[in-house]
């Protein structure tokens, strides 16, 4: 059986937690930083597409001050006196209502207002104890149902936060990250550096491969796949300081769905609506109308997403 899944997503960009004047100013500042053209196309957009649910998104997305950020504990490295401490601060765990096939080796903190943690710095030989993402982004990852000793293929892996929280969930026989751009790549491999102990990084391949050819190229070799597709990073993008950049970016968006779809092939989709009644307490879920895809949208006090994440299943032909 083969899971894949195609999303279209936006990183989080955390700021530190300021005092009252502070935060005002950054607000201001962060205000004459919103891309007018980027703002313009999105307000056209979405307001077609989530309606009423528009107006609570956009509040949310431009405004940093609102936007949270998860914190995921290594289980390589585990810091207890960490989790002590977020537990102190009003972290909760997310998924209290777990899903049935949660695993318990997952210990992602989120809280409930927006607070943030110093990134961990990368050191050759040190592993760190946390990441640090955007909550939505362990959705795919959780419904692939990873089990010990399956093949998994990370088909988009950079930046690598999503490997990572793959081998929080379970012990692959054998995990091949795929990243097609060179630049990212450099990330991908720090990232794994950074999380993964060394025993674990002998069943880890790491390729440059174009990510449409893979199928071709090792067909049949993968259990599950996680595909992190390009994506139109709208949450950044409102953020862009060069309109022409940004008007130019908007028409390439237009092209993402063939190159999503073309990363895909012979799949028919999974029912995962269970998943949204089941993490309803910690996300927002747009009404899709859709069974087997979910929309992530960010409000107040649940700034996760927007991010779409759908399951599918490879349609096997006799």
């Amino acid at each position: 059986m083969m899971l894949t899944r195609v999303r279209v997503a936006t990183r989080l960009v955390p700021l530190t937690k300021p005092d009252a004047s502070l935060k005002a100013k950054s607000e201001r500042k962060l205000a004459k930083q919103i891309c007018k053209v980027v703002l313009d196309h999105f307000e056209k957009q979405y307001s077609k597409e989530l309606g009423d649910a528009w107006s609570t998104v956009r509040d949310t997305l431009t405004s940093p001050s609102c936007w949270q950020h998860a914190v995921l504990l290594n289980r390589f490295n585990y810091p207890f006196e960490l989790e002590k401490d977020l537990l102190f601060k009003g972290y909760h765990t997310l998924f209290q209502r777990s899903l049935p096939y949660y695993p318990k080796s997952v210990q992602c903190y989120l809280s409930r207002i927006p607070d943030r943690m110093p990134s961990e710095r990368h050191q050759i030989g040190s592993l760190k104890k946390y990441y640090l993402f955007n909550a939505a982004s362990l959705l795919p990852v959780l419904a692939l149902e990873l089990r010990d000793g399956e093949k998994i293929l990370d088909l988009c892996a950079a930046p690598g936060g999503k490997s990572v929280a793959l081998l929080q969930c379970a012990h692959p026989g054998y995990l091949h990250c795929n990243e097609y751009d060179s630049l990212r790549l450099r990330w991908l491999r720090q990232t794994l550096e950074s999380f993964i102990p060394q025993p674990l990084i002998n069943v880890i391949k790491v390729s440059e491969m174009d990510g449409r050819e893979m199928g071709d190229a090792q067909p049949e070799m993968f259990d599950k796949v996680l595909v992190d597709a390009p994506c139109s990073n709208d949450r950044s993008w409102l953020f862009s300081s060069d309109s022409q950049k940004a008007a130019c970016r908007i028409s390439q968006r237009w092209k993402l769905p063939v190159l999503q779809i073309e990363l895909l092939s012979n799949i028919m989709p999974v029912d995962i609506k269970e998943m949204a009644r089941t993490c309803s307490q910690d996300f927002t879920f747009a009404p899709t109308g859709q069974e087997c895809g979910l929309l992530v949208i960010p409000e107040k006090g649940k700034a996760w997403g927007p991010m779409y994440v759908a399951k599918l299943k490879k349609s096997w032909t006799l």
